[in-house]
């Protein structure tokens, strides 16, 4: 028999309910208004009262209203059809549903159980299986959709029977597992998963040892991200924290996207919905959204579904790494996360950390990021989840506690500046703040050497030493002038522009210049180290002038668009301006 309660008390969307049994933590209730049910979510348990947080408005909610317990906690709807799909935090589908706006508790199915899909048995009568192992395959796009036994599934399994290959539908009966009590279960092609529980299932979950290739210079070459690991992005507003994520999410090496808009602008929003379905997939010349999935909650929504939405999608990707994919989560922007959190935490009066965030910010950022990782399948194979998410600090302040706790979690850190920004200088990640601890890991260090070339790692901190120089002596010409200091230091802060202009700037909007292979990126530092190593004898102008007027040919007679763009060419002129002045 469920658990009923009345509500007691209301704040808001946090609703205080006299229960008359047992509930859990998390545990999924609806709230009857008038007919209309509410869905809420457990967030606290004290004695005979629950406090509920409501995915809804509670416009018109009195004390009194019934409430009935579920049972169980928010679940994600696994299955085909999970792919160019756009979902809010509580997996309603928005592009199915009628007009504008969900009418309040109103809830769209999330996928489509009229739709055939087209099974390929792997499994085959009278194997062991257990959670997670592969029984067949459907094609969803040009994907291979695994078809798994349900991750809820405890101990071993032996396989009945598989149906025959052919067209079903997602509820149709796919196979028939006898547990060791000699019960059968029947398996379909869908299955449901709480949000907030990691997807297990797999044997190993080791350290990173490969990158994930981005086609950005100022990722791939300066601060590359693990495949598997972890990275945010913290910057001002306008900095262009969104536009770098649908560079990454276009170009990185992964077979699944998910966008989780987690308490954007409505504006921004809009923008996702309109130009993911136009964008063409590099890797494939296919549609982009055709491997993509959208999980939006914009600002003006309650701040329950706001949090649901980060944990949908990382289910969502733990879903699909589990079939032996690379999938990539971009959240845009876990600040307006944090935040919903804080609003919780203060309605119940808790304790409040730094900044009124909950005292326990860090413990939820890292147990979340926590989640995202390359694992060993049963079968031998491998699946990732790599997370990116964004950070939006007030005022641009990187000592914030949202920021300084998604640090702790984080392994690459990609610091926007608003200066690069004003001077144009996109992305406007600066390179000396910025980092990535993964080329600490030796595993992923021989990787790199070993697929670009020999020398990589040793060569990107030389550059990265060189543009440290360059913006310390970069400050001192600006205090002291340009005659105030040695020669040398315009040396120096030249060599350093040289490797931001060539490397670290990059146009997201020229065809050639917007993505940037491994092999190329290795030519031009290669190229770029050999100009700033150059000697150049300064009591002698007309050998400098000459040495300075042989690279500029050089880099006019590349073939590469980078080399040959306005802006480069700019500075070529600037150069050539200084040196033929005597």
């Amino acid at each position: 028999m469920k658990t009923t309660g009345i509500v007691t008390g209301i704040i808001s969307n946090l609703v205080t309910v006299r229960v008359d049994g047992h509930v859990s933590q998390n545990e999924i209730c609806y709230i009857d208004i008038d007919g209309t049910k509410l869905m809420a979510e457990v967030i606290k348990v004290t004695g005979k009262n629950a406090f509920v947080q409501v995915y809804e408005s509670t416009r018109g909610l009195k004390q009194g209203n019934t409430v009935e317990f579920d049972g169980h906690m928010l679940e994600a709807t696994l299955g085909p059809g999970l792919l160019s799909s756009c979902y809010d935090g509580l997996q309603n589908n928005l592009t199915t549903m009628e007009g504008v706006f969900l009418k309040r508790g109103e809830y769209t199915a999330p996928l489509d159980h009229d739709k055939l899909w087209h099974f390929t048995p792997i499994a085959k009568p009278g194997d062991k299986v257990s959670a997670a192992c592969w029984l067949g395959e459907v094609k969803e796009g040009w994907l291979s959709h695994k078809i798994m036994v349900p991750f809820s599934f405890k101990g071993e399994y032996t396989v009945e029977s598989v149906s025959p290959e052919g067209d079903y539908k997602i509820d149709d009966k796919m196979a028939v597992l006898i547990d060791g009590q000699s019960e059968k279960h029947d398996v379909t092609m869908v299955q449901k998963w709480p949000v907030k529980i990691a997807i297990g299932g797999y044997v190993e979950k080791p350290r990173p040892y490969r990158i994930m290739e981005t086609g950005v210079r100022v990722i791939d070459t300066f601060n590359p991200i693990a495949e598997g690991g972890t990275g945010f992005i913290p910057g001002p507003f306008g900095c262009g924290k969104t536009v770098l994520q649908h560079a990454i999410a276009k170009q990185g090496d992964a077979e699944i996207i998910v966008m989780a808009a987690c308490g954007e602008r409505a504006n921004e929003v809009v923008e996702i919905f309109t130009e993911f379905p136009e964008l063409i997939d590099p890797h494939t010349g296919r549609k982009l959204m055709e491997r993509t999935t959208i999980i939006c909650n914009t600002s003006n929504m309650p701040v329950a579904a706001r949090e649901a939405s980060v944990y949908t999608a990382m289910t969502i990707c733990e879903y699909y790494r589990a079939m032996g994919m690379k999938a990539l989560l971009l959240a845009d922007s876990t600040s307006r996360w944090a935040q919903a959190l804080r609003e919780m935490s203060n309605r119940m009066e808790e304790l409040p950390g730094a900044d009124a965030f909950p005292v326990d910010l860090s413990a939820i950022i890292s147990n979340f990021y926590s989640r995202a990782g390359i694992v060993k399948l049963k079968n031998g194979q491998t699946g990732s989840v790599t997370f990116i998410g964004t950070v939006s600090p007030a005022g641009g302040n990187l000592k914030e506690p949202v920021t300084e706790s998604t640090k702790k979690a984080a392994r690459c850190f990609y610091a926007l500046e608003q200066n690069r920004a004003d001077q144009k200088r996109y992305p406007a990640v600066n390179p000396v703040d910025s980092y990535s601890k993964y080329l600490e890991y030796h595993e992923v260090v021989e990787f790199l050497n070993a697929k670009i070339s020999r020398d990589w790692v040793a060569n990107v901190a030389k550059a990265k030493n060189l543009v440290r120089r360059g913006k310390e002596v970069a400050e001192q010409i600006n205090i002291l002038g340009d005659d105030g200091v040695p020669v040398s230091y315009h040396e120096q802060f030249w060599k350093s522009e040289l490797i931001d202009f060539v490397i670290l700037q990059q146009d997201a909007f020229d065809k050639i210049d917007a993505i940037t292979p491994l092999e190329r990126q290795r030519y031009m530092l290669e190229l770029v180290l050999k100009v700033c190593d150059a000697t150049f004898d300064f009591d002698d102008f007309d050998q400098c002038r000459s040495t300075y007027k042989n690279l500029i040919n050089t880099f006019r007679q590349m073939n590469y668009s980078e080399f040959n763009s306005g802006k480069f060419n700019g500075y070529l002129e600037q150069i050539n301006k200084i040196i033929s002045n005597e």
